[in-house]
């Protein structure tokens, strides 16, 4: 699945980033099968594919560096990082701060051990494991756990983790009664659980990842090219499908497509 450096699209790259070679891009792991590492400690998945094809694309070579979640958006914004690679949902709120440049459409999906019974829009007093710092921490479960106090219900138990690993894990191991994370990352997760996992409803909230640049950046247009290249070329849909996450293919890239 490999690309090749496109002219046209390489000469709108901003200079500092051209001159240096590299693409600088701030990675919070693990998120599977979007990012986390492989038995050798190398950085895969979904997300990182399609980097190496955009960086490629644009005639640099792709540096991820490891960061707290929380940390990529203001180290984009000091200028640490060119661009972040995390499944960013690109909303309102943080397209104040960066620009997005939308490369995939995510629901959430939340999972359950076999034959649970949970379901999403009635989990109140439920415990559910999410990864820290996440719009299901930071938006998804408040909302839900509100409209169970409101109801005069008691209110969902909202675990976080640092890592989506760990979130995973205190479903199977029963330390909760689910989990809610993206699409991608809930079917990835089930798929990888031999049988412990399945699904707890259907997606829902469907809204567009986006990797985050500097606002007014002109590299928000040169990763938008380079990605409308690909899904002409049908490298995009080769990467998508080689991680089973078809169904969250876009047929074109935005530069702030927040739904909310």
């Amino acid at each position: 699945m490999s690309a090749e450096k496109v002219e046209e699209i390489a000469n709108t790259v901003p200079e500092a980033i051209k001159s240096r070679g590299t693409l600088i891009v701030g990675v919070n792991i693990p998120y599977a099968p979007n990012e986390f590492k492989d038995p050798d400690g190398n950085i895969v998945g979904f997300d990182v594919d399609l980097m190496n094809a955009i960086a490629a694309t644009l005639g640099l070579k792709a540096e991820y560096r490891e960061s707290d979640f929380a940390k990529i958006i203001p180290s984009i914004q000091g200028g640490t990082y060119d661009v972040g690679m995390s499944s960013f949902t690109d909303t309102k709120e943080r397209e104040e701060s960066v620009d997005f440049v939308t490369y995939f459409n995510a629901g959430i999906q939340w999972a359950q051990r076999p034959g649970a019974g949970i379901d999403p829009n009635d989990a109140c007093g439920k415990k559910v494991a999410v990864q820290a710092t996440t719009t299901e921490e930071t938006e998804e479960l408040p909302a839900k756990s509100k409209a169970c106090t409101d109801a005069g219900k008691p209110p969902i138990e909202i675990v976080p983790f640092d890592g989506q690993d760990a979130a995973t894990n205190a479903v199977i191991l029963g330390q909760t009664d689910a989990m809610s994370a993206d699409s991608p990352v809930t079917a990835y997760a089930i798929k990888q659980s031999n049988g412990k996992l399945e699904p707890a409803g259907e997606i829902f909230d469907s809204a567009p990842y986006g990797w985050p640049v500097q606002k007014g950046s002109p590299l928000a247009q040169s990763l938008q090219k380079a990605l409308e290249h690909l899904i002409e070329t049908g490298t995009y849909k080769e990467i998508a499908s080689n991680w089973g996450v078809e169904s969250g293919m876009i047929d074109k890239p935005v530069i702030n497509g927040a739904i909310s």
